[in-house]
């Protein structure tokens, strides 16, 4: 009986545990999205063309940025904070990044403060997808 009883309540903590897991991973964003590929087309054409996007990732405007690209991973982002969030890396350092977001095009232009999708592909000539 005494058997009986610590199995039930050890079952009862396990599957307690597993459903607080569960909330947490659900909260904290492990249930991400399902990736888009309605923008990588188009982000793949960025990057042939050489567009760059730095930004980094503690920025919301970078963060804003990135959604209009509907979660591609495809977008030709180059992160410029150091793991701690207080310095920048080299790469940004080296092509002259001061805020974020920023775009760097092959003409040598920047865009400081994001770009619409309009913008991005006027300057860059790759085609938008289609609304749907």
């Amino acid at each position: 009986m005494k058997r009986n009883i610590t199995y039930g309540v050890v079952t009862l903590v396990v599957l307690l545990i597993i459903f607080v897991g569960l909330y947490f991973l659900e909260k904290n964003g492990a249930g991400a999205p399902v990736q888009s590929v309605k923008y990588d087309s188009f982000a793949m054409c960025l990057e042939e063309k050489g567009a760059k996007f730095y930004g980094a990732f503690w920025c919301p405007h970078c963060r804003d940025q990135k959604k209009l690209f509907e979660n591609s991973t495809k977008i030709p982002y180059v992160e410029c904070s150091t793991p701690d969030g207080n310095g920048q890396n080299l790469i940004c350092k080296d092509a002259g990044i001061e805020s974020y977001p920023t775009w760097i095009f092959t003409d040598g232009t920047k865009i400081s403060g994001g770009a619409s999708l309009e913008t991005l592909s006027e300057k860059t000539g790759c085609e938008l997808p289609a609304a749907n």
